[in-house]
């Protein structure tokens, strides 16, 4: 590889005692570290964030199976492109051991059919599937291939990861850094770690860019933090006399939030945000998941005024959006408090991914076409507007979780009214 490929491309490991981070999937031990080492491949999909090492670890898999590895993109390819592999796969006159290891990047946008067309060359094992998503599996893939493959869930990398990534590139001297004589401030490494987000990449091409573009004196490239800040384009967050740091801050803002009536602290913790020189659409994206999270259905009217005031920052810009900031965080903070959504959705998210949760109640599924009532679908439901209050007694849940109670109101704000209402409801519906 060559000094024109990208620094985070030369920088790949080549080996699973390279590869940095996702130890709860790859460590000693652990379920896909010992597929690998056994030479027991199983369709899997690769679920995280950008920068985790999902294309990486594929071909690693590749390289230490010694299985053909092939790449496609879902948004450039379909079925006729998987027939090829797969019959690339069984030509075993170039591929003796008859099986070829396909990594699907962005998986989640093959539409249903090209999905379908996968199941049969995994059930003959001549494609080792490996799928790539930042989606939710669970929503976004047929349930068949769901249940034909191991999901993994990557991480992003911790700030000891991305540690490790920006020294071992600055000892490399074949793939990495290692060759220039490089200075690099504690404060230029603190600053990478923080705007790396968990994203391997982002350092590397901040350190491949600061170093084609400084001159050296005497031989050294002295790289401070002001160098990275331009390589990067984001603004070094102010760290103050106690140390408090980006993640500090922005926990302290959030918790705050999270408290019925603390409007003070929430003011003076975003204002250390903004003053930080934090981005605004990050701030509002925070109070956007506060007001869903911590505040929920006892004051609905959060969640709109969060929502609001993320599309007006993105119009207005600073300075001004820090009043806009500050009217929607204050409305949070000061809004009556339930996290019964957010622990209802997670509830139900834990059962689907644990349990048997049964198929659709036959009167439930789609019968509007042709054949469906002769499947018996739709038939015996009934229409709930025609009866009071739009609410008939009849099964909505499938069969295994016919009892189970996800959404638990509480006594808080417009939740009251919700909580009543379906206390009403059970109450009618034992008698």
């Amino acid at each position: 590889m060559d000094r024109e490929t990208p620094l985070a491309t030369r920088m790949r490991p080549n080996n699973l005692d390279e590869f940095i981070g996702q130890d709860h999937i790859v460590g000693k031990g652990k379920l896909l570290n010992r597929l690998i080492i056994a030479n027991r491949l199983t369709s899997m999909i690769f679920y995280g964030p950008p920068g985790t090492g999902k294309t990486t670890l594929a071909r690693i898999i590749s390289n230490e199976t010694e299985y053909p590895f092939r790449q496609l993109n879902a948004t450039s390819s379909g079925v006729k492109e998987i027939r090829k592999v797969a019959s690339e796969a069984k030509n075993t006159m170039f591929n003796p051991r008859g099986r070829v290891v396909l990594f699907f990047d962005e998986i989640h946008r093959l539409n249903k059919g090209q999905q379908d067309v996968l199941l049969p060359y995994l059930e003959e094992g001549g494609i080792v599937l490996i799928g790539a998503t930042t989606e939710n599996p669970y929503f976004e893939l047929n349930r068949a291939l769901i249940s034909r493959a191991n999901i993994f869930k990557f991480e992003p990398l911790t700030d000891r990861d991305i540690k490790e990534v920006i020294y071992r590139c600055l000892k490399d001297e074949k793939r990495g850094l290692g060759a220039y004589n490089i200075k690099l401030s504690e404060e230029a490494i603190r600053h990478l770690v923080v705007v790396s987000a968990g994203d391997a990449r982002v350092p590397l091409n901040a350190l491949e860019l600061a170093i084609l573009t400084t001159e050296p004196k005497a031989g050294v490239y002295t790289i401070d933090k002001e160098i990275i800040e331009e390589c990067v384009q984001q603004k070094a967050l102010q760290y103050d006399k106690s140390g408090d740091n980006h993640y500090d801050v922005t926990s302290a803002f959030i918790k705050s939030m999270r408290n019925y009536m603390e409007p003070d602290a929430v003011l003076h913790w975003l204002a250390r945000l903004i003053e930080s020189g934090e981005k605004p659409e990050f701030i509002a994206r925070r109070i956007i998941i506060a007001a869903a999270e911590d505040v929920g259905l006892a004051n609905p009217a959060a969640l709109q005024v969060a929502v609001a005031a993320a599309q007006a920052v993105n119009m207005i810009g600073w300075p001004e959006s820090r009043i806009i900031l500050a009217e929607a965080a204050l409305m949070v903070a000061c809004s009556p408090k339930s996290n019964a959504v957010y622990l209802g959705i997670e509830s139900a998210l834990e059962d689907i991914r644990k349990k048997d949760i049964g198929q659709v109640p036959t009167h439930l599924r789609d019968a509007h076409y042709s054949g469906a009532k002769d499947l018996g679908h739709g038939i015996g439901y009934k229409y709930s507007h025609d009866y009071p209050h739009s609410n008939v007694a009849q099964q909505y849940m499938p069969d295994p979780l016919v009892d189970k109670v996800y959404y638990r109101p509480k006594d808080s704000g417009v939740e009251s009214r919700i909580k009543r209402n379906l206390e009403k409801k059970n109450l009618e519906k034992e008698s």
